[in-house]
């Protein structure tokens, strides 16, 4: 009963948070006009910008900010028990990541679809704004090495879910073609979309040789001997997505970015819904026992565990709050939106339902994950001696990895909607889907981000080759690449064993990021004369706590790992720096508006 009370309690505090709290941001503070000229009309090219409805939009928002971070975040976190997890998510979302993801969003539109980075450079100054463009490349870096491995991971773990992603992105470019060349209707094609993807499901399951059998990657690339220890399905995967996140991130956004992610909004819904009805039969029924499956408060953290505070709130980002989204917001998204008022739903609405997924994902790996597993055996197991027994985690913090995280959510998820009479290989195989979507669409939305970055980057340091999007989208997919093709630390590792060791490091960089994009906003709010104590609390609490994690992680967790340590005490210093020039600044700017953007040229004027 407690599973459900908790699922329906967060779900009633996030509606009212955003009738309440978010409106009050929306509507008094940044006064959002619906007759306000958007970036996307005054810029539109329909390649990057595009007015778009609020619905796509969200589709997109959505799907991209919600990747595997509030899968693996709060899977982690509840080693210190599910309430600290529960409390972080809850009151994160809506008081930290929302006001986070929606001013993010704001500027960017009211500065013509800038990103955050640029925006930096004139409400804080110049230097700010190289400072902040150079941690977006490392942060983005990180991102794209660490989803491409996911993914592969997740293939190799769950290779039926290998046909749905794969036919899930010619199927996208068929509806945006209809959609947008020929003038059909997006809704229609898009549930005959979702459709055919759990058909792809199904198959992937029961009806296609080969893919159920583990050898799917063949499909898309063949054994190749010669490639020595780079001939693994991981390393092959791994190629297979960053090629496609080239060719991904240099299409108009109508033609897959928008009805990809339509589709996977839709997928998210279905999948949402099978979740939560699951797990209220479970909960009512008493086959999912919070309590009697894991602790409140954990007494039983592992010795070599970090302490929770600050680690908690590194631990869980995307689900609470996360400096990535802001990268969406400014990136993408503000190209999108149609008109000023719906950047409420799209910014404040998403990280709250991000959060509600943080919470299922809370509640499938500590009720949902209790109701247990049978082993051929006949053996049953619960709680973490069931995702023990299939992923071999081992005892203690530092081997409770990456791939047994995302296993717990799908194998407690699974345990949910198997509860509504589905069989529970087919329900494994859509909780992978859903999780592998999410990643591919994350995937491809940062490497789209990251040529925004190169560009920017190319600009501010007189490098025009950098201008060129093909380029900068190849430096980007390379970067990632050779990151996430890094050997592990132990003799004999094969490359792609490495990329997953800087997940400790993405957490602290993530929530950093948020920290400067938060105080970008208190800056833009200032100088206006607006209210900025909703944004300057979270602020601190962005800044200061990840400073202090990422300090103690250089300190005692990083020795002997000269990556980590390199990667961590270069962001930590453009941080302080970029903070020291903020504050250097703030006592002369109050009131004082930044330097205006020149006009635009009239149209058809080069």
């Amino acid at each position: 009963m407690l599973t459900v009370a908790i699922a329906l309690g967060s779900l009633a505090a996030f509606l009212v948070a955003y009738h309440t709290y978010g409106r009050w941001i929306a509507r008094r503070v940044f006064v959002l006009d619906g007759d306000a000229n958007v970036p996307s009309v005054a810029l539109r090219d329909d390649v990057d910008f595009a007015p778009t409805r609020r619905s796509v939009v969200f589709g997109h928002h959505f799907t991209s900010i919600a990747g595997t971070g509030p899968i693996v975040g709060p899977a982690i976190a509840v080693f210190w028990g599910w309430l600290p997890a529960l409390l972080w998510v809850v009151l994160g979302a809506i008081f930290v990541g929302a006001v986070h993801d929606l001013g993010a969003l704001v500027v960017s539109i009211r500065n013509r679809g800038q990103t955050i980075g640029e925006v930096a450079g004139r409400v804080i100054s110049p230097r700010a704004r190289l400072l902040f463009l150079l941690v977006l490349f490392f942060a983005l870096t990180i991102v794209i090495a660490i989803f491409g491995l996911v993914i592969a991971k997740i293939f190799s773990f769950y290779p039926e879910s290998v046909l749905s992603v794969v036919v899930a992105m010619p199927i996208a470019m068929v509806v945006g073609w209809l959609t947008y060349r020929r003038g059909v209707g997006l809704f229609w094609p898009s549930i005959v979309s979702l459709v055919l993807l759990y058909l792809a499901v199904y198959l992937g399951v029961y009806g296609v040789e080969g893919i159920a059998g583990g050898a799917a990657w063949h499909m898309v690339m063949p054994s190749i001997e010669s490639w020595g220890d780079f001939n693994s399905p991981t390393v092959m995967w791994t190629i297979v997505l960053l090629a496609y996140c080239f060719a991904a991130s240099v299409l108009p956004v109508w033609l897959l970015l928008q009805p990809r992610d339509y589709i996977n909004s839709h997928q998210l819904f279905v999948a949402l819904g099978l979740l939560v009805v699951g797990l209220c039969v479970a909960g009512l029924s008493g086959q999912a026992d919070l309590l009697a499956s894991t602790e409140a408060i954990s007494t039983n953290v592992p010795a070599d565990a970090p302490p929770m505070f600050p680690f908690l709130f590194i631990t869980i980002a995307c689900g609470a709050c996360s400096g990535f989204h802001c990268l969406v917001s400014s990136g993408t998204t503000s190209k999108q939106i149609s008109t000023e008022t719906d950047a409420q739903f799209v910014g404040y609405g998403s990280m709250l339902l991000e959060g509600m997924l943080a919470v299922l994902v809370i509640l499938a790996c500590c009720s949902g994950l209790g109701m247990g597993v049978d082993l051929p055996s006949g053996e049953h197991l619960v709680g973490r001696a069931a995702w023990e027994s299939k992923y071999a985690a081992a005892d203690g913090w530092v081997n409770f990895q990456l791939p047994s995280m995302i296993g717990a959510f799908v194998e407690g998820g699974a345990n949910f909607i198997s509860v509504l009479g589905l069989p529970r290989e087919l329900c494994i195989a859509i909780v992978a889907v859903l999780v592998a979507c999410f990643a591919a669409t994350t995937l491809d939305t940062s490497t789209r981000l990251q040529r925004y970055v190169i560009q920017e980057l190319g600009s501010t340091l007189g490098i025009k080759p950098l201008g060129n999007k093909y380029l900068a989208t190849l430096v980007a997919v390379v970067a990632g690449g050779a990151i996430a093709m890094l050997p592990g630390p132990a003799a004999g590792s094969l490359p792609g064993s490495g990329g997953l060791l800087l997940w400790p490091l993405f957490g602290a960089i993530n929530q950093l990021l948020a920290g400067l994009a938060l105080l970008v906003l208190v800056f833009y709010l200032a100088r206006r004369g607006l209210p900025f104590w909703f944004a300057a609390a979270p602020m601190l609490l962005m800044l200061i706590v990840p400073g202090w994690a990422m300090v103690y992680n250089l300190a005692f967790e990083f020795d002997g790992n000269l990556l980590l340590l390199a990667l961590g005490s270069i962001i930590l210093v453009l941080q302080v720096w970029m903070v020291i020039e903020a504050a250097i600044l703030w006592p002369k700017i109050r009131g004082v508006m930044e330097e205006t953007l020149p006009p635009l040229p009239a149209r058809g004027v080069v």
